[in-house]
């Protein structure tokens, strides 16, 4: 009885160790066979020469990424994903994908990149057209510092990176953001004589700030709005850029890459360039302006273009100013638009009198469709501020 009692145990334990072994292990193959049907749909591949697998770990070898509409693959080299799981349906999820660091020099530069890496990572089991689980998703890219070194010389520099992506309640689309921290340029490696000595008369010997950007995209309307697309210089201004427009959706998204994939095989590039220019040019006519703004902000660097062109000319900043004031409704009446140039020559003046901010606005009381939009452009360009909205103002 002892001798079968402890038979018994050893059948259970060895089929409990099967069962926790290879046939519930990950398959790194299947993974990336619906990475790659995922990433398709951005007209995106990834090759590699071995996947291998250690407990939720997989790391990639011989990695590349290729786009469509490019010849030569970027190579990743080894790519290594930790907390990798069944979802359930067939899909995954990745808790980190970790790239390699770049180092990379090309004659007397070098360019430099740390802690690559993509955040919460989702892979469909099945590919949905139409929904976000046609899409690889994932909560945030980051990347440390970031540096480009010339001749020895450190010319460039950026602390880190970070992007983030939400899905909307009900995935009716996403919302995303991104920043980019602590940019430095280094401008007394300019070597065009004439730039140097610009600079050098602006006194603008770095550059220092951050880029920054949050949007959000609507799935059904294809809607995708840019609220804030920011470069921040420190002495020099914020100039943020705005946009809107419709019918930005993933079948629109699916044509484009079908157009580049048709240019790409045509072996005759004249051919597939002028076909790509007819494609491109249906496409657009698919889409929507919404709105669009352009705005800066000073902070200094007005006066000291005042400043400098007036030296060129032999007068102050101000007496530059007040020429400025002159020549500008002259200019701007070549237009032939009687309302704007009225905007844009009170605006210019306000300015200039005192530099705070000035804003170019396009916001149409409706959404007007491209076609419309390239119709008044070729028929009546003069109609063009009064179709999109436009407006100009200053230190609002």
């Amino acid at each position: 009885m002892m001798r079968t009692s402890h038979f018994r145990s050893l059948l259970a334990g060895a089929a409990l160790a099967t069962l926790a072994s290879p046939a519930f292990a990950l398959d790194g193959a299947d993974l990336m066979t619906k990475l790659n049907a995922t990433y398709a749909t951005s007209g995106v591949s990834v090759g590699y020469s071995n996947v291998a697998v250690d407990g939720s770990t997989v790391t990639l070898e011989g990695t590349e990424l290729k786009a469509t509409g490019t010849d030569t693959p970027i190579k990743l080299g080894t790519v290594t994903m930790e907390g990798v799981e069944e979802d359930g349906d067939g899909g995954y999820t990745i808790e980190t994908i970790g790239f390699e660091d770049v180092n990379v020099t090309e004659a007397e530069s070098t360019v430099s990149a740390k802690d690559l890496a993509l955040n919460g990572v989702a892979v469909p089991g099945k590919i949905v057209p139409g929904t976000l689980e046609s899409l690889l998703m994932y909560e945030s890219a980051t990347a440390g510092p970031i540096s480009v070194t010339s001749k020895g010389k450190e010319v460039f520099s950026m602390s880190g990176m970070e992007t983030n992506i939400t899905r909307m309640d009900n995935d009716a689309g996403l919302e995303f953001d991104a920043k980019f921290s602590d940019l430095k340029a280094d401008l007394t490696s300019v070597e065009d004589p004439k730039a140097k000595d610009t600079l050098n008369k602006l006194g603008i010997q770095t550059l220092e700030g951050e880029v920054s950007m949050a949007g959000n995209w609507e799935l059904a309307s294809g809607k995708l709005a840019v609220d804030e697309y920011a470069f921040d210089f420190k002495d020099i201004g914020r100039l943020n850029l705005q946009l809107a427009f419709s019918g930005y959706t993933l079948d629109f998204i699916k044509n484009m890459q079908e157009a580049l994939k048709t240019a790409e095989a045509n072996p005759n590039k004249e051919e597939a360039n002028a076909a790509m220019g007819m494609a491109m040019m249906g496409l657009v006519q698919q889409l929507t302006f919404n709105s669009a703004t352009i705005s800066f902000e000073d902070a200094s660097i007005t006066k000291k273009l005042l400043d400098y062109a007036g030296s060129e000319q032999g007068v102050t900043g101000d007496q530059m100013a007040q020429s400025l004031k002159g020549l500008v409704p002259i200019m701007i009446a070549q237009l032939n638009m009687p309302d704007l140039q009225n905007q844009i020559s009170a605006a210019v003046n306000t300015y200039l009198d005192d530099p705070k901010s000035i804003k170019i606005s396009a916001e149409p009381k409706e959404p007007v469709p491209f076609p419309m939009i390239m119709g008044a452009a070729m028929g009546a360009p003069q109609t063009i501020p009064q179709v999109l909205g436009v407006t100009v103002t200053a230190n609002d």
